[in-house]
């Protein structure tokens, strides 16, 4: 399948070196506005440099949109009108609207798109899924070094939607209350954000995204009734602990807590899952391959996408009540 790449920055970069590991697709063509990053890249994968977006997508069967995320609607419209499939790196759009604007363009033309929300992918994550069954409270943290790449849009929008997908696909029942506070602190848009989520159920999750941290940090904690996971999505890494009751007859091997007060004592049995060693971006574009050729079911899809970007206009007015005017 031939394949078109429209943006070659940093990240366009990886995805470019990923996909040409995938047999399955032919990297025909790149774009980039920027003509100095171009040349060296095509000429180690043999790709053709496109003068405009309209030739690359004459050349191409599918295409990855790994450009700025205000220049995604405009893009991925253009090329699901010509019926191509899309990749389109998170987030799809930058408003809920234009993503249920592109559901139904991608209707009419009958063709796959899919969403690069990556982390539903990493491998830390992959392996705690099979321990989650009824998530009460979920606390998720992720902190980045400063980059001046992103800042044109939020941190909600460039970083939290990651954990608002994350949790979505966890805790699957409606939202019941948002509540969020924000602050711009070197940029003009927002840098640090705090977001609580109630959920129907009862269920509770505060999610933390901080883009101008001395520290890169990116962890998730589920805690049930009976146990609670650590997931630490930077270093891919799964701790699952099961707190257990101590009677008299138990063999005890995990840690010993005694509440006191006459309380039963509990200890907490931890276990590691095996964590397979996986790209998580190259099995994201292996599964974009199967949902177009072997009829696999969309990994990330536009309506993933709008729930996701929803949830980020509805934290991003409780910042600034004027995102919405």
């Amino acid at each position: 399948m031939n394949l078109g790449i429209v943006g070659l920055g940093h990240l366009g970069k990886i995805h470019l070196k990923l996909v040409s590991e995938i047999s399955e697709f032919n990297v025909s063509a790149i774009y980039d506005i920027d003509k100095n990053v171009t040349a060296n890249l095509a000429y180690h994968h043999h790709a053709k440099i496109c003068g405009s977006y309209d030739e690359l997508l004459s050349l191409c069967d599918a295409i990855l949109i790994i450009t700025p995320t205000p220049t995604h609607f405009e893009l991925a419209s253009k090329a699901i009108k010509l019926g191509k499939h899309v990749f389109i790196e998170k987030p799809a759009t930058d408003n809920p609207d234009d993503t249920k604007q592109l559901i139904k363009l991608t209707k009419e033309a009958g063709v796959i798109v899919q969403v690069g929300h990556v982390e539903r992918f990493n491998p830390a994550f992959v392996a705690a899924k099979d321990y989650i069954t009824n998530p009460k409270h979920i606390d998720i943290e992720r902190l980045a070094n400063y980059n001046p790449r992103g800042t044109d849009v939020s941190v909600v929008l460039d970083l939290m939607i990651h954990d608002i997908d994350l949790l979505i696909n966890t805790i699957t029942c409606k939202i019941r209350k948002i509540t969020a506070t924000g602050q711009a602190i070197v940029s003009k848009t927002t840098d640090i954000a705090h977001a609580r989520i109630e959920f129907e159920n009862g269920s509770v999750a505060n999610l933390t995204a901080n883009r101008i941290a001395l520290q890169n940090i990116r962890k998730m904690s589920i805690f049930e009734e009976k146990s609670f996971i650590n997931i630490d999505l930077l270093n891919k890494t799964t701790s699952i602990h099961q707190i257990k009751p101590i009677t008299s007859n138990t063999d005890h091997k995990g840690i010993l807590i005694d509440p006191g007060f006459g309380q039963q004592k509990f200890e907490i049995l931890q276990n590691q899952p095996i964590i397979n060693p996986i790209n998580a971006i190259k099995t994201e574009l292996e599964k974009f391959y199967k949902s177009i050729n072997q009829n696999f079911p969309i990994a990330v899809s536009l309506t993933d996408a709008e729930k996701a970007l929803q949830i980020v206009q509805d934290i991003e007015f409780q910042i600034n009540p004027s995102v919405k005017a």
